[in-house]
């Protein structure tokens, strides 16, 4: 699993690897019933405490992408498609709020702002 930390920045390191995680398992990255590296050895890799990684992981499962089994270790759970959809809208409604944010504080009107989307999805 390739996770990468920036020590730099406003996101804390426990919500970038619940992020990452995330998305591998939504990308398909990470398949349903996928062992995941053990909080210590993920630790020891990314150089970081084991709190942060057990922070992580118990969001992950707080929120349905992974399940621990115990004695054994965590483990992508089965896709839920329904809440797959609302993270993905969750997270999309969190960009489009800073790109409005920033679209008002250029000046650029909510016409551009739409036609600029209109292109980027059209390119996708």
């Amino acid at each position: 699993m390739d996770i990468i930390i920036r020590n730099t920045g406003e996101i804390p390191i426990y919500d970038q690897i619940t992020r990452q995680v995330k998305g591998l398992i939504l990308s398909g990255g990470l398949k349903e019933g996928e062992a995941l590296p053990s909080m210590r050895a993920l630790a020891k890799d990314l150089r970081i405490s084991v709190i942060t990684t057990k922070r992580a992981y118990e969001e992950l499962e707080r929120e349905g992408f992974i399940t621990t089994v115990p004695g054994k270790g965590c483990f992508v759970a089965p896709k839920n498609l329904e809440l797959a959809r609302e993270n993905a809208l969750r997270q999309m409604e969190e960009y489009l709020s800073k790109a409005v944010e920033t679209a008002k504080a250029g000046g650029i009107s909510r016409e551009e702002l739409n036609e600029t989307l209109d292109i980027l999805y059209r390119e996708e």
